[in-house]
């Protein structure tokens, strides 16, 4: 072998020997257990973080042999999942929710009155601001069900107390809303008036002592499902000041919860317009997957503009309502309620407007999400669904994209229309049922009540649902329930409220595994947002959103899920919150 030979074999064996240099990254998490969620289930130890994305998963030591970082977390075996995503709130709803009364969890309306004196104590100037105008006494989340006299409240003792103040209590499931006798008044309401996909509730027999408010004098104060439009066209709005203040304290909460993504079911213009504005200034770190409310702004100016998306908001779909809640009745059923014959519930519109606007939606390309509580109103809009699917697909049309809409709850449902879910026009294209977990164990002490000892088989039906359409969607409907998705995962896999109860779960043949209540939480809801692509897992080339939780949610017992807790929420690898 010549020289020339010899010293490059030489050079060779030299650099061999040489360890090459690591490639910098911005974030290593390792010693970990992480849930990747990917379509294998996979369970890795370790990944490394680039510019706000995943480059790469895998074992510890591999990866720290190839790559260091700025910022390195030993998560000491702790589990980490993919950001939870909440499929179906009411985000900025929530934040104004905190700046109002809080009768959550009361057990009767002298309690609810206690809790408005408490509070206007607390807030002086509510009562009369600098030009002598009254303000409004805002609460939410009283539930009759859950009061001893299960009946709904009047505003008599409101009238007492508050006399010239208007006052406005929304129920728990924001269908109903409870107002005094000068709320009556400021909105024109008197005896006389019908609204239709509404009710304006009358007292049983006409009370002679209110002489303040002679037109109203046959009025209980509460207010269903369209009625309550009448109210909000007189409520004072609030200023841009006050929807940031909702915006930025909701975000504190959530991301506090590992939240990384929400869908907020019905929003405006104004204000998914600032939520666009301080997510850019980054002030709001949050992801938004906004539903907008069908107003005629939204849509004059969606429609012609078209869908709308940056890496933190995504304007892709509307959100209708079918129908009302079934705790207040206005829930829209195919036979009468079992503890009210007298009633069925109501459409909030007429069945026309729910084809012409579907007509819309899928013209211009926009997501369909409609409220469907009762099992009418399920049963009208998947066949509403399917017809406009199967009509386009059978005039030659060709799906480039299922278009995923969805029926939000899906609470009451029944066989054959479980069977039309499974069977739609192409298994591609079936609607995604988007639930929320711990309406049925909020629900479970009444409902039947509500539905009878049959019907109450094919309510909160989640896994039928899910074996029937492939995935569910799971969200909370925050503030509508509680806003841990702890709570979601609980209440899907173990059927049974905060307290343990029932012993053996409500209805346990539906509850879902362990790990669907994950997808549901993280690859389904991200698939049902047309995100699936981008986040909902931990896979190299998707966004870093990640959370580091105390304990393993797949691994604990049953009673120790709702003790777990977020140690750390990473969205775009970026530390957004910390315990």
């Amino acid at each position: 072998m010549n020289l020339l030979k010899r010293a490059f074999l030489l050079s060779i064996l030299v650099s061999s020997c040489v360890s090459k240099p690591r490639i910098k990254v911005d974030l290593i998490v390792y010693h970990a257990a992480v849930y990747t969620i990917d379509s294998k289930f996979s369970l890795a130890e370790c990944f490394a973080v680039k510019d706000g994305k995943i480059l790469v998963v895998g074992k510890s030591d591999s990866i720290l042999a190839h790559y260091e970082a700025k910022e390195m977390i030993d998560a000491g075996g702790k589990a980490v999942f993919p950001g939870f995503i909440d499929a179906h709130c009411h985000f900025f709803e929530y934040g104004r929710s905190l700046q109002e009364v809080d009768l959550v969890g009361t057990k009767s309306f002298e309690e609810v009155v206690q809790r408005i004196q408490t509070f206007v104590s607390s807030h002086p100037e509510i009562c009369s601001d600098k030009n002598g105008r009254s303000n409004w006494i805002a609460g939410h989340g009283w539930d009759q069900n859950n009061w001893k006299e299960k009946k709904f409240p009047d505003r008599k003792q409101l009238d007492i107390l508050f006399p010239h103040t208007p006052v406005c209590l929304s129920r728990i499931d924001g269908h109903a809303m409870l107002v005094n006798g000068e709320a009556l008044k400021q909105a024109g309401i008197t005896n006389w008036i019908q609204v239709e996909g509404g009710i304006i509730v009358t007292r049983d027999k006409l009370d002679t002592e209110d002489k303040t408010h002679v037109k109203t004098d046959g009025l209980s104060g509460v207010l269903i499902d369209n009625a309550m439009d009448l109210i909000s066209k007189v409520l004072l709005r609030p200023t841009r000041l006050e929807i940031r203040k909702a915006l930025l304290d909701a975000q504190q909460k959530c991301l506090a919860m590992g939240l990384t993504t929400l869908d907020d079911a019905g929003l405006s213009k104004e204000v998914v317009d600032l939520i666009d504005q301080i997510q850019k200034s980054g002030e709001l770190k949050m992801r938004i997957y906004a539903m907008l409310t069908p107003n005629k702004e939204n849509l004059d100016y969606y429609l012609a503009h078209g869908q709308y998306k940056t890496d933190r908001l995504n304007i892709r779909s509307f959100k209708f309502y079918a129908d009302g809640a079934l705790g207040s009745r206005g829930a829209c059923l195919l036979k009468p309620y079992t503890d009210k014959p007298s009633q069925s519930g109501f459409l909030l519109s007429k069945p026309e407007y729910y084809r012409s606007m579907a007509l819309e939606m899928f013209q211009k390309g926009f997501q369909m999400n409609t409220h469907c509580i009762g099992d009418s109103a399920v049963r009208m809009m998947l066949r509403l669904y399917n017809n406009i699917f199967m009509n386009y697909v059978c005039n030659g049309g060709h799906l480039h994209m299922n278009p995923r809409w969805r029926i939000e709850h899906f609470q009451v449902t029944t066989p054959e229309d479980i069977a039309l879910l499974s069977n739609s026009c192409s298994k591609q294209i079936s609607p995604i049922p988007s639930v929320q977990p711990t309406h049925a164990t909020s629900d479970m002490s009444w409902a039947i009540d509500r539905l009878g000892p049959e019907r109450i088989k094919y309510a909160y039906a989640y896994k039928e649902l899910k074996e029937a359409a492939g995935m569910v969607a799971l969200g909370t409907d925050f503030p509508v329930e509680d806003i841990s998705p702890f709570k979601t995962f609980y209440a899907a896999v173990a059927r049974k409220d905060i307290h343990g109860n029932p012993e053996k779960g409500f209805q346990p043949e539906n509850a879902l595994s362990r790990e669907d209540a994950l997808r549901g939480m993280t690859i389904w809801a991200a698939y049902a947002n047309f995100e699936e692509k981008e986040k909902g897992s931990i896979e190299p080339g998707k966004m870093a959103d990640f959370i580091l939780l105390d304990r393993n949610l797949l691994k604990c017992s049953e009673q120790e899920i709702l003790k777990a807790s977020t140690l750390a929420t990473y969205i775009n690898g970026e530390r957004v919150y910390y315990k």
